[in-house]
């Protein structure tokens, strides 16, 4: 749409407007003196000023902003006239407030998206907030003055509401558009607010005889600012074309003290209307509560707006003191100025830096640049070094400056994981959250923990774990060569029985037969002589079957018992592999069975180790007992291995070292092995004991 208008359109336009108002009010003037006629010709003359005007704008009007919610403002006009005229039809004369009267605050909605759109055009970004909150803080304050003035004395809930509600509408229909003929004192913008004035009038008028009850369905002063107020605003869009030229600083500065002014002498205003026709008006302490709270928190909303823009200002004059060394004198003085304001923010600044020096995390702002704002002493602490060479610096080179910071540490705001080597050979940890700043400019705030207890638990669970999987491939190894082991033991024993003593005493049965027929036929000296060479087998069979037990639990430890025989097995060991034997202990007398034979086949097997693979020249034998555990300890001065590959050695076949941990261990015992390669090896048991008996020092 074209937002220029030629001058001989704009004459007819405007000629139409006041044709069209001078129709309206002599149709209104026209008619009957008839409470019900009049009632209904004059809601149906508003209706048509309303929704004609409400046209007009919606289709010509020149660029204004907000224009069609104008639009709107004064269809929904048109629509309350036309409620009411069929509300004359239906029953006539019942006039009294209702709940349905929170219906008229509707209009606020298309009212606040007209003046959005208009402060949008006019005011700058940094102003709109204030201005905002002066207008409803003087809306505010006029709606409580005219709502104690409105309401009747002896005012029921409805009608207190209702008062409310036009008080409000009212109110905010004349301050906004006063706020913006204030800022722009132009000829359309003044007389959009005589317009809005003339409206906001007629809803004073309307609500006044609403809550007495005293309103028939047409009233003059009621009727004729419904009529003429939407003409008016529809002429004003329709024939002068919107202008949205810049401000002059000039301007201004008038403005805002006038606006900021007005909207503190409107709420004293209000206090002192309210506190002075509270008894008058019969206006309840909840009604006065109430009143005062909004307008408290107006004020409370303009003095923290004048905080914010004291805030920001500071930021502007500090950059401007960068840039212009002419403003430096009238820049220090409006610093002052700002510091003096801030005085008031200072306890609860105060409070927040408290409370980010006493965090636990380290804490660093960046600004968006990657430049450190601030840090606290947590984070110093992390990386050793002093506040002083942090803030201000670049992240990257407050990085480069940490003993230790590995490459990962640099990328911490982003990937959120860091590490630092430290001098004792330790690493720290670290995990790190970002989080944005709202503020202008933006900044990030980076929130780093130390985790390395963390870290640590989590991987010696994971060497837990991977330990108990390798102990449990090691054991269901070690079951199975185990199991292998037995059969194979059985096998032989089967055959040495069956090979052996079976057979002798087989061959001993077939000659006791020839030696008795030999009897019997009288050859005795042949006889006796098969006798003797049976008993000579029978002893080489009993010294078979002698050996073949000792194989399974010694003579020597069913007779003599554990230390002997580990001594008498430690000597023929040393005699056989040609090496120094030493061998001492103290012992628990009578111990059980089972655990002398676990102590024995330990020493043995350790022993058979050392023969096979040891190399050594000096082996020695401890077995000590207490009064809790018995203690055994095999060390050999050979060549040794490395204790990580014993798991290899397991799979390799070489089971004696798996063996001797899992006897142990089964009888609840600790079982370790100390060796490197060329410093020889050192095996330790140490099995609990049920009892406590007396000792026996053995030498």
């Amino acid at each position: 749409m074209d937002d220029t208008l030629a001058p001989s359109r704009a004459r007819s336009r405007a000629i139409v407007s006041l044709v069209a108002a001078a129709v309206a009010l002599g149709a209104y003037l026209a008619l009957p003196d008839d409470t019900r006629a009049e009632a209904i010709g004059s809601a149906a003359i508003v209706m048509v000023s309303a929704i004609g005007s409400g046209f007009a704008i919606w289709r010509w009007s020149l660029g204004w902003p907000g224009a069609r919610q104008v639009a709107v403002l004064w269809g929904a006009l048109g629509l309350a006239a036309l409620v009411f005229l069929l509300f004359d039809l239906a029953d006539p004369g019942a006039y009294e407030p209702r709940p349905t009267d929170l219906l008229f605050l509707g209009f606020l909605a298309p009212l606040a998206l007209a003046m959005r759109r208009e402060f949008a055009v006019h005011f700058e970004g940094r102003d709109r907030r204030a201005i905002a909150i002066d207008v409803a803080l003087i809306s505010v304050s006029f709606a409580a003055i005219v709502y104690v003035s409105m309401r009747p004395p002896d005012a029921d809930a409805m009608a207190i509401m209702s008062a409310a509600v036009l008080s409000v509408v009212a109110a905010a229909m004349i301050t906004s558009y006063a706020a913006l003929a204030l800022w722009i004192p132009s000829r359309p913008h003044l007389m959009q607010f005589l317009a809005a004035v003339t409206a906001g009038i007629g809803v004073l008028q309307f609500g006044w005889e609403w809550t007495h009850e005293v309103f028939d369905g047409s009233s003059l002063p009621v009727d004729l600012p419904f009529i003429l107020a939407p003409i008016a605003f529809a002429a004003t869009m329709t024939v002068v074309e919107h202008a949205a030229e810049p401000l002059t600083t000039a301007r201004t500065r008038l403005a805002r003290p006038v606006l900021t002014s007005a909207a503190v002498v409107a709420a004293c205003a209000a206090l002192l209307v309210v506190t002075i026709l509270d008894d008058a008006r019969s206006v309840g302490a909840l009604e006065s509560s109430l009143i005062v709270l909004l307008l408290g928190g107006g004020v409370a909303a303009r003095m923290l707006s004048n905080q914010m823009a004291m805030a920001s200002s500071q930021l502007e004059i500090e950059d401007a003191l960068g840039r212009r060394e002419v403003a430096l004198d009238a820049a220090d003085r409006a610093l002052g100025r700002v510091r003096e304001a801030n005085e008031t923010l200072r306890r609860s600044e105060e409070h927040l830096r408290e409370v980010f020096e006493a965090a636990v995390d380290g804490l660093v702002e960046l600004d968006a640049t990657g430049r450190v704002v601030r840090t606290n002493d947590a984070f110093s602490l992390m990386v050793g070094l002093d506040r002083a060479a942090i803030e201000g610096e670049r992240w990257e080179d407050v990085v480069a400056r940490i003993d230790g910071a590995d490459p990962s540490f640099a990328l911490l705001a982003e990937s959120g994981q860091g590490r630092i080597e430290l001098a004792e050979g330790q690493t720290r940890h670290l995990e790190s959250r970002v989080s944005p700043v709202p503020a202008t400019p933006p900044r990030r705030l980076l929130a780093i923990r130390d985790v390395t207890a963390a870290k640590v638990a989590d991987q010696t669970i994971r060497s837990l774990f991977q330990f108990l999987q390798d102990r449990d491939e090691d054991r269901t190894r070690l079951l199975r060569r185990t199991n292998s082991a037995i059969e194979q033991e059985r096998n032989r024993i089967a055959r040495d029985l069956h090979d052996g003593p079976v057979q002798g005493v087989s061959a001993a049965s077939l000659s006791l037969e020839a030696a008795l027929l030999m009897i019997k036929a009288g050859d005795l000296e042949r006889g006796l002589e098969v006798l003797m060479t049976l008993r000579q087998e029978l002893a080489g069979e009993a010294d078979a079957l002698r050996r073949l037990m000792s194989g399974l639990r010694p003579p020597v430890l069913e007779e003599r018992g554990l230390m002997p025989a580990l001594r008498d097995t430690l000597m023929r060991f040393g005699n056989e592999q040609g090496l120094r034997a030493e061998f001492s202990g103290q012992l628990l007398s009578s111990l059980p069975h089972d655990l002398e034979t676990l102590a024995f086949r330990v020493v043995q097997e350790a022993l058979a180790n050392v023969g096979k693979h040891a190399d050594a020249t000096r082996v020695s034998v401890f077995v000590g007992a207490d009064q809790n555990s018995l203690r055994i300890e095999v060390e050999d001065d050979g060549k040794g291995f490395d204790t990580a590959a014993a798991r290899e050695f397991l799979a390799g076949g070489r089971v004696g070292l798996a063996s001797m941990r899992e006897r142990v261990e089964l009888a609840s015992g600790t079982f370790a092995v100390r060796s490197n390669p060329g410093r020889g090896t050192a095996v330790m048991a140490t099995i609990p004991l049920d009892a406590a008996l007396a000792t026996v020092t053995v030498s």
